[in-house]
C-alpha cells in the first residue's frame, strides 16, 4: 500500500475499537486533523457480535453519548439486533447489575442518595460492540477522520513539536500519538511506559456449544468446588477455571472445552460441536502514566483486568472523552499550564480503583470454604437498601467524582442534565463540545465572564425546571461540573476556574 502524500497530523490515533474512534470524534468536533491506524483489516469479529459481544454502558458512557447526539442512533442500531435469551431477564425481579455474580435489583436502590442526579432512568442500556463500533465509525468519518484498516504502528520516534510513526513499510507523521491499541499496545512498549499489576488466578472461557444434554445444566450463574460457570440455553456458557491462567490464548478444541466443562461443573455432559471459543484471565495491570513526551494511551493499552461486571469498555471510554478535548486545546494553543497532564491525574485513579473492583470479585470467586463464607456476607449485604445503593453507584458509574478541589459537592461529577424552560436539557449544550456557563439567574456579571472565554465557553442564560439549590455552574466539554454555587456569587472564582481549565480569557 501506497500513501500518497504524508501530511502532518494533529493526532495519529493507534486502533480503532470504540476507544479510538469515540476519541477521534471528539479531536474531529473541535477541528482537529486525526488519522486513524487499525491494524485489523475489517471491523468484523464473531466475538463482537451477539452473544459474547453485548456490553452494558454505564451511566458516564450513556451520558457523554448523549451529549455527543450518539445515544440514539446507538440504541437504535442495537434495537435491531436481536438479542439472545438471558437467564437475566427470566427473573420477576429487574437486575441492576452484579459483583462477582451476586445480584442487586432495581426495587432496592435507593436513588435520593444521590442528591446531585436528577429523577429520571438511571442504569445502563445494552449494546453489542459491532453496534457500538458502527456507529462510532461512521461519526468519526463523517466529521472527517480518516481510517485506514490493516496499518498497524510497527515503531516511532518523537522530537520536540512531532512523533513520526512507521506503519506498513511507511512513514506518517503527526502532532501527538494517541495508543488505543489494546492490552498488548505496541505503543505503550515503544514508548517505554511501565504495565504494573498483578499476574492472573485464572483461565476465563466464553464458549458457544452443542450440548447432547442440555437440560443437565440449569441457566444462571454457579459456584462449584472447581470454579464457576454461567449458562444461558441453549449452548452460550461462560467458566472460570482457577489454573493460573495456563489455558489462556491456547488453541481451544472440542475436547478440552469438555473436559474443561465436566471438572468446573461436575455433571458428565456431552458436547457435540464447539461453534465459538475465546479465553480470558483476571490479569490486572495499569500503565504507571498515561502519558510520554508527545504519546498517549487509553483504553485497554493504559489498563487491562477481567471483564467481570462489563467495566473495561466504559472506563476506556471515560479517557477518550476526558482526553478529547484537553488535547485539542493543547493543539490549538489554548490549554492552560497542565491541563493535558490532568488526563493522567484524573483518569489513573479512576483506572486503579477499577482494577481493585475487579480484584475484589476475583476473591469472592475463589473455590474454597473462606470465599464461600464470604460470599455469604456479600450477598446478605447486597440484599439491603443500602447496599444495593451502594452497589448500583459503584458498577453504574454515578459515585465518580474527580478530585477538582472546590467547595461545592457538585464540583468533579458530572453535571445533572438540567431542563431549561423552553424544554432544552444540558445535554443537548454541551454537542458543540465547548465548555458552558449556565446562569440560572441572568445575572450581567455571569454574561460578561463568559463573553471573555467566547468561543470556548458558551453562555446559557435561562429558568430551569429543578435547579437543585443552585444559582450558577460552569461545565467542562466533557460535562464535568468545574465550579458551582447556591448564592449570588461574585464572579472572581468563577473566572480563576474558567482560567484553569480553559487558558487566558480573549484579549479586549
Amino acid at each position: 500500500m501506497q500513501i500518497p502524500d504524508t501530511p502532518l497530523y494533529d493526532v495519529i490515533i493507534a486502533g480503532a475499537g470504540p476507544v479510538g474512534l469515540f476519541l477521534a470524534c471528539e479531536l474531529r468536533m473541535t477541528g482537529c486533523s486525526v488519522l486513524i491506524l487499525e491494524k485489523a483489516q475489517h471491523p468484523h469479529s464473531p466475538l463482537k457480535s451477539l452473544p459474547f459481544g453485548l456490553r452494558g454502558l454505564s451511566v458516564p458512557t450513556i451520558e457523554s453519548f448523549d451529549r455527543r447526539g450518539l445515544l440514539e442512533p446507538l440504541k437504535a442500531r442495537a434495537a435491531s439486533r436481536e438479542k439472545p435469551a438471558s437467564h437475566w431477564m427470566q427473573q420477576q425481579r429487574r437486575a441492576g447489575g452484579h459483583f462477582a455474580g451476586i445480584q442487586f435489583f432495581h426495587d432496592q436502590i435507593d436513588a435520593t442518595q444521590w442528591p446531585y442526579r436528577l429523577p429520571g432512568p438511571i442504569g445502563s442500556v445494552a449494546a453489542d460492540m459491532e453496534s457500538i463500533e458502527a456507529v462510532l465509525a461512521i461519526r468519526a468519518e463523517t466529521l472527517g477522520a480518516e481510517i485506514r484498516r490493516g496499518w498497524s504502528v510497527e515503531a516511532f520516534s518523537q522530537s520536540i513539536d512531532r512523533v513520526t510513526v512507521d506503519t506498513a513499510g511507511e512513514t506518517v507523521h503527526g502532532r501527538w500519538l494517541v495508543g488505543c491499541d489494546g492490552g498488548r499496545s505496541s505503543v505503550r512498549k515503544a514508548a517505554g511506559i511501565g504495565f504494573a499489576g498483578t499476574d492472573p488466578e485464572f483461565t476465563g472461557y466464553s464458549v458457544q456449544v452443542e450440548l447432547a444434554d442440555a437440560a443437565l445444566l440449569q441457566p444462571g450463574r454457579h459456584y462449584t468446588p472447581s470454579g464457576m460457570y454461567t449458562y444461558a440455553a441453549p449452548g452460550t456458557i461462560a467458566m472460570v477455571d482457577f489454573d493460573g491462567g495456563a489455558a489462556h490464548r491456547s488453541e481451544l478444541k472440542r475436547e478440552h472445552v469438555k473436559a474443561v466443562l465436566r471438572r468446573i461443573s461436575g455433571i458428565d455432559l456431552t458436547v457435540t460441536a464447539l461453534q465459538l471459543a475465546t479465553t480470558w484471565t483476571d490479569r490486572a495491570c495499569q500503565a504507571t502514566n498515561y502519558r510520554a513526551g508527545r504519546v498517549l494511551l487509553a483504553g485497554d493499552a493504559a489498563h487491562i483486568h477481567s471483564p467481570l461486571g462489563g467495566q473495561g469498555l466504559n472506563l476506556g471510554l471515560g479517557d477518550a472523552v476526558n482526553l478529547g478535548w484537553k488535547l485539542a486545546a493543547t493543539i490549538r494553543g489554548e490549554a492552560p499550564a497542565g491541563l493535558l497532564d490532568s488526563y493522567s491525574t484524573e483518569r489513573h485513579p479512576v483506572g486503579a480503583q477499577i482494577l481493585d473492583w475487579s480484584r475484589a470479585q476475583v476473591g469472592l470467586m475463589r473455590p474454597g470454604r473462606s470465599s464461600r463464607a464470604l460470599e455469604a456476607i456479600v450477598r446478605d449485604l447486597i440484599d439491603t437498601r443500602d447496599g444495593a445503593t451502594y452497589f448500583a453507584a459503584r458498577v453504574w458509574g454515578v459515585s465518580l467524582r474527580y478530585d477538582l478541589g472546590g467547595g461545592h459537592p457538585l464540583v468533579g461529577r458530572s453535571a445533572p442534565d438540567f431542563e431549561l424552560a423552553d424544554g432544552t436539557r444540558l445535554s443537548e449544550l454541551l454537542r458543540t463540545g465547548k465548555g458552558l456557563l449556565l446562569d440560572f439567574g441572568a445575572q450581567p456579571s455571569f454574561q460578561a465572564l463568559a463573553s471573555r472565554w467566547r468561543g470556548r465557553i458558551d453562555y446559557v442564560a435561562s429558568e430551569i425546571r429543578d435547579r437543585l439549590g443552585l444559582i450558577a455552574l460552569l461545565v467542562r466539554p466533557d460535562g464535568i461540573v468545574a465550579w458551582a454555587s447556591e448564592q449570588a456569587a461574585d464572579t472572581e472564582e468563577a473566572s480563576r476556574t474558567a482560567a484553569r481549565w480553559f487558558g487566558g480569557p480573549n484579549a479586549g
